[in-house]
């Protein structure tokens, strides 16, 4: 027992680490600047990061979220992200263990929490995350048996059809953009990851989600219709709930829709 505690163990810390490169992501490459040079500093005093102060979510702590040189506030940010990386990263260890599945959708999930930050923020999805991931998803699926170069073909086609077909829609309907060419690319890539079957699971997910946040904001601020809500996130929402639940839920959903035997 105390030895698949510590692979659990090893797994969330090294999910925190990435977490933690993560964060250099999310605040570079909307900028177009390099995620490697220059080393990790303070962005106030210019301050150069020691080891000891990059620790994961133990150095915000220690360091009471302010930099140790200019005592500028840290972003909460930046624990945020390595929690949640270092916890998926945990989960999905529990439920496939050490598999080439694991580390294809530790790859996906990770991918999937920079992108939902800095669509956030700047209402983007950086092709740099997006088009290679769509690459190794599908290259990925040649040595996945329960993925299959098929079946990610076409989630990928459908993945990214699916919503370039809405998005013309709409902008036929309206004249107006209502949804972003980083959205469809983020689809193709996760169905280049999951496979086509995902693909109706997730944009369901991701509407529904999207629409009570969205409804939600608008009366708590008092907004119209023209409030702009990234939909990425959302969809890497519904993306993570069908990696580890979405069979299940589609199984008690058409046990719900299927006949009634006493009726």
């Amino acid at each position: 027992m105390s030895g698949i505690l510590t692979f659990y163990f090893f797994a969330f810390i090294f999910g925190a680490v990435v977490g933690s490169f993560l964060n250099v992501c999310i605040y570079r490459l909307p900028k177009g600047e390099s995620v490697v040079f220059p080393p990790s500093h303070c962005l106030q005093c210019g301050y150069k990061i020691r080891f000891y102060d990059n620790i994961p979510i133990v150095s915000y702590l220690f360091l009471r979220g302010r930099c140790r040189s200019c005592d500028t506030s840290i972003s909460l940010q930046y624990p945020v992200v390595e929690l949640l990386n270092g916890l998926l990263t945990l989960f999905l260890f529990i439920k496939f263990g050490p598999t080439l599945t694991f580390l294809l959708l530790f790859l996906f999930s990770s991918a999937l929490v920079a992108i939902t930050f800095i669509d956030l923020e700047h209402q983007i999805i950086p092709d740099v995350i997006s088009l290679p991931g769509i690459v190794i998803g599908f290259v990925a699926s040649f040595f996945l048996p329960w993925l299959g170069w098929k079946n990610s073909l076409i989630g990928i086609l459908l993945g990214g059809g699916s919503l370039l077909i809405i998005a013309y829609g709409y902008q036929f309907l309206t004249k107006k953009e209502g949804m972003g060419g980083g959205d469809i690319k983020l689809l193709a890539m996760m169905g280049a990851f999951l496979g086509w079957r995902s693909i109706p699971f997730i944009i369901f997910i991701a509407s529904l989600v999207g629409s009570v946040v969205g409804i939600t904001l608008m009366l708590a601020q008092k907004k119209d219709s023209k409030l702009a809500i990234p939909f990425g996130p959302f969809l890497a929402f519904a993306a993570i709930l069908y990696v580890f639940y979405g069979r299940e839920i589609i199984w008690w959903y058409l046990s719900l829709a299927g006949p009634n035997p006493g009726g």
